[in-house]
C-alpha cells in the first residue's frame, strides 16, 4: 500500500494560507496536518482556533490536529468543532491518556497520542487499543525544518512489533524532518502516514513533491 501524506500547513505562506489548503486540495495529499503549539508545552506558538476554522472552511482534505499544548483534554471539544477529523495529543502532556483517548472518540474523531524522541514506545501498551495513530516525532517539537533523528527506524520498527502483537489496527505517523532521502527507509521500517511541511512548501513544486513521497 502506499504511504498516506499530512502535509503540514505550519510551513505554509501565512499570508496566502487559503492558497496553501487550495493547492493541498488539488494534490494527492491524504490529509492537512495542523499543528497547535501553546508556547508552554513547547518553545514556540503557533495558531490556534480561529485558523483551523478558517483552514477547514477552505479544506477538502480531513484536518490531522496535532495539539502540542498542555491541558488538551480543555480544548478537544473546540478543536472538533473547529474542523478536527484526528485529534492528537502528547503522551507527555495527558494525566489521564486513557480518559483522554475515549473523550475524542466520543466526539467522533479518530485518537492520535504523539510521542516524543525521547519517549518509549512499550508506554503506549495498554491503551493501543484504544489509540488510532501513533504520531511518532522525528524531531524535537516546536519548530520546522529540523534535522531528522536517525533513533526513529529503529523506534517505528518497536512500535510496529508491538501493534502486530497486540492485534490492533493502529497506524502510525511520522512527524519531522520527512524528505526523499528517509521515506523509503520509514515505509520499510512500518510507517503509514508521513507529515512533511518545509520538505513540501520550499520546493519548487509542491503538488509533485506530494505525489512523490506518496509514491516512493
Amino acid at each position: 500500500m502506499s504511504l498516506e501524506i499530512a502535509p503540514s500547513i505550519l510551513a505554509a505562506d501565512f499570508a496566502n494560507i487559503q492558497s496553501a489548503v487550495e493547492m493541498l486540495n488539488d494534490s494527492e495529499a491524504d490529509y492537512i496536518h495542523v499543528d497547535i503549539m501553546d508556547g508552554v508545552f513547547v518553545p514556540n506558538i503557533s495558531f490556534g482556533l480561529p485558523v483551523t476554522e478558517a483552514i477547514h472552511r477552505h479544506a477538502k482534505k480531513p484536518l490531522d490536529v496535532h495539539l502540542m499544548i498542555v491541558e488538551p483534554d480543555r480544548y478537544l471539544e473546540a478543536f472538533r468543532n473547529a474542523g478536527a477529523a484526528n485529534i492528537s495529543v502528547h503522551y507527555e502532556a495527558c494525566d489521564h491518556l486513557h480518559r483522554t483517548l475515549q473523550a475524542i472518540h466520543d466526539l467522533g474523531a479518530k485518537a492520535g497520542v504523539a510521542i516524543n524522541p525521547h519517549t518509549s514506545v512499550e508506554l503506549l501498551t495498554d491503551t493501543l487499543d484504544l489509540i488510532d495513530l501513533v504520531c511518532v516525532m522525528s524531531v524535537n517539537p516546536g519548530f520546522g525544518g529540523q534535522k531528522f533523528i536517525e533513533n526513529t527506524y529503529s523506534k517505528v520498527s518497536k512500535l510496529k512489533e508491538l501493534i502486530i502483537k497486540k492485534g490492533s489496527k493502529t497506524q502510525i505517523e511520522i512527524d519531522g524532518g520527512v524528505s526523499l532521502n528517509n521515506v523509503q527507509k520509514l515505509k520499510d521500517a512500518g510507517a503509514d502516514i508521513l507529515v512533511a511541511g518545509s520538505f513540501v512548501f520550499n520546493s519548487e513544486s509542491p503538488k509533485e513533491t506530494i505525489a512523490m513521497l506518496k509514491r516512493a
